[in-house]
């Protein structure tokens, strides 16, 4: 559908990144004014919150606009999906791996030209329990480190990941992880378990570099076990996503699945906790509507 003439709601969550979006919002605003687009600003008091805001956005005929990170984005996202009304990015939070991958802007004039542009794509959107997520679903290693880094606030940036996985490392021992996906029953000790819609998460850090965000299928990524030092010095790799040429890395596909462990992970997704384990995982092909550039060939 096209968004042309339809007005903006702009849902900013004021304390993303130490409130960044709120930073961001005087040149947002001055950005929509210069192109005369109708818009108008909710703070959000939290994803529920957020969600309803967006939800009644759409019933109001508007274009719900998440100023904010990849946890809100998620939510409102998973929330939209079947709707027609497309859903907005401008980049606001910490790591903002949905935008880094759909080729939204991190600046506010780059993100405003894509609002104006009015191009959309469709979107697979992932369900974990029952609860929608956008990006990658880490359970193990990546939803402790997730969670520390989540309770770190005097660290501002991507740094923050980084010192989260480290401080996890520290006390780490191996889990065993279950993973059964149509007839395959597939058992490791090791890491962690990422399920990926998206290609990245915690900043730019590509865990699955295959991974498209509309071809009905999850990445299935594995970490077994390998020493603390060995893991330390493959951490890089994941920024340029070559660490699945390890031999302790194993990535398949499925559609569904069903993942459980030998001590209760969290299951983090967007940057948020989201569900606990066992867990039963299943896509939703192509059911969300995002503006973005047009997907490369």
């Amino acid at each position: 559908m096209t968004t042309e003439g339809m007005p903006l709601a702009l849902l900013l969550n004021p304390h993303s990144a130490h409130g960044r979006a709120l930073k961001l919002l005087p040149k947002v605003e001055q950005e929509l004014d210069a192109r005369r687009i109708p818009f108008r600003v909710e703070r959000t008091g939290g994803l529920e919150d957020g969600v309803e805001r967006a939800l009644r956005a759409l019933e109001a005929g508007e274009v719900p606009v998440v100023c904010s990170g990849d946890g809100l984005v998620g939510a409102v996202g998973g929330a939209m999906a079947g709707a027609e009304t497309p859903l907005g990015i401008v980049p606001g939070g910490r790591g903002n791996d949905l935008a880094r991958v759909l080729g939204i802007p991190s600046d506010p004039a780059g993100a405003v030209e894509v609002l104006a542009a009015g191009h959309s794509r469709r979107i697979d959107v992932g369900e974990a329990n029952g609860k929608r997520f956008l990006g990658i679903v880490s359970v193990g290693f990546d939803s402790e480190a997730n969670r520390l880094a989540n309770e770190t606030s005097f660290m501002r940036g991507n740094l923050v990941y980084a010192y989260a996985a480290i401080r996890t490392l520290l006390t780490w021992k191996p889990g065993r992880f279950t993973i059964r996906a149509g007839d395959e029953r597939y058992r490791f000790s090791g890491y962690s378990v990422s399920v990926a819609n998206n290609r990245a998460f915690g900043g730019g850090m590509y865990i699955a570099p295959d991974a498209e965000l509309d071809d009905g299928e999850f990445d299935i990524v594995t970490v077994g076990e390998a020493g603390k030092l060995r893991f330390v010095s493959n951490l890089p790799k994941v920024f340029k996503g070559t660490h699945v040429e390890d031999d302790d890395v194993r990535v398949f596909r499925a559609s569904q699945l069903e993942l459980s462990a030998s001590r209760p992970f969290p299951v983090y997704a967007d940057g948020e906790h989201l569900t606990e384990l066992p867990a039963k995982l299943r896509i939703l092909p192509r059911a969300l509507s995002v503006l973005a550039p047009p997907a490369a060939p």
